[in-house]
């Protein structure tokens, strides 16, 4: 699994103002910026998260998963049936730009593997890779050869087990097991491990429970202990002057009238301290 990182483009980062792009300018399948990324395609599609395509230049088409001329992309490629409100395949040509709430984006190849990942944390991949939906909630994984984009909150470090990781500073592992939560023996003796008995409350410090990764493989973490924040993917925000925002907001994981969404499970990721 390589991490390329991309070149700024002409006259980004120097003095004199900011660089302008245009569609000659901007990298193809690279980052812009080191929070926007920029995928190219020539005819071609990819899966792309809600919400997270910025702006593209040429002619694209957005179509939701379960559209009836995708049926045969979507069966090689997309299985996950709770996440499948989430995604859109976006296809046709031009340059398409990916960011996330100014969060850190990259890209990263995949070859012949199999990496498991926040679902929250992945932007887009091509369909060259199969998505499938991980035993832990509240992850992705991803199996094949290809490239997918995904964001973190920090830079990436990624790791060689055995290790033991902050729930919190997870954002994924490739080509080894799925982790087994591991507490803190003197917090299990103690008051609050009592506590978290009777009530299943606390327990989210990695001081005192953690993620164990034995075996041979990579474990990619966060360079903080800030989970991004969760929000409804592909909403409106209820921002002054966005257009379509006039409805009142719901929380990131309901509609109206408390009903909860597909593929939204936040509270059980919350149970568990993901």
């Amino acid at each position: 699994m390589s991490t390329p990182y991309g070149t700024p483009g002409p006259g980004y980062g120097t003095p004199g103002g900011p660089a302008v792009f245009d569609p000659t300018t901007l990298p193809a399948d690279d980052n812009v910026t080191p929070y926007t990324f920029c995928v190219e395609l020539k005819g071609s599609q990819w899966f792309l998260q809600k919400g997270k395509m910025i702006a593209y230049y040429g002619s694209m088409e957005f179509n939701g998963i379960g559209h009836g001329r995708l049926d045969r992309l979507v069966r090689t490629s997309f299985h996950s049936p709770l996440h499948a409100s989430d995604w859109v395949v976006a296809e046709g040509s031009g340059k398409m730009l990916l960011a996330d709430r100014a969060f850190d984006v990259n890209s990263y190849d995949l070859e012949d593997g199999n990496l498991t990942i926040r679902s929250g944390n992945l932007l887009a991949f091509q369909p060259s890779l199969a998505l499938k939906q991980s035993i832990v909630p509240g992850f992705l994984t991803l199996i094949g050869t290809g490239k997918f984009v995904a964001a973190s909150n920090g830079p990436v470090v990624f790791m060689e087990p055995p290790i033991r990781v902050d729930p919190q500073a997870l954002a994924g592992w490739a080509d080894c097991p799925s982790p087994c939560h591991h507490y803190d023996h003197g917090y299990m003796t103690g008051v609050m491990g009592g506590l978290r008995a009777l009530t299943g409350l606390g327990g989210a410090s990695g001081e005192e429970h953690q993620f164990e990764f034995v075996g041979a493989g990579t474990v990619l973490l966060q360079s903080t202990e800030t989970l991004m924040a969760e929000q409804a993917t592909g909403a409106v925000p209820p921002d002054a002057g966005v257009p379509g925002s006039g409805a009142a907001h719901t929380g990131p994981s309901q509609v109206a009238g408390g009903q909860r969404l597909p593929g939204q499970l936040g509270d059980l990721q919350r149970r568990f301290g993901l």
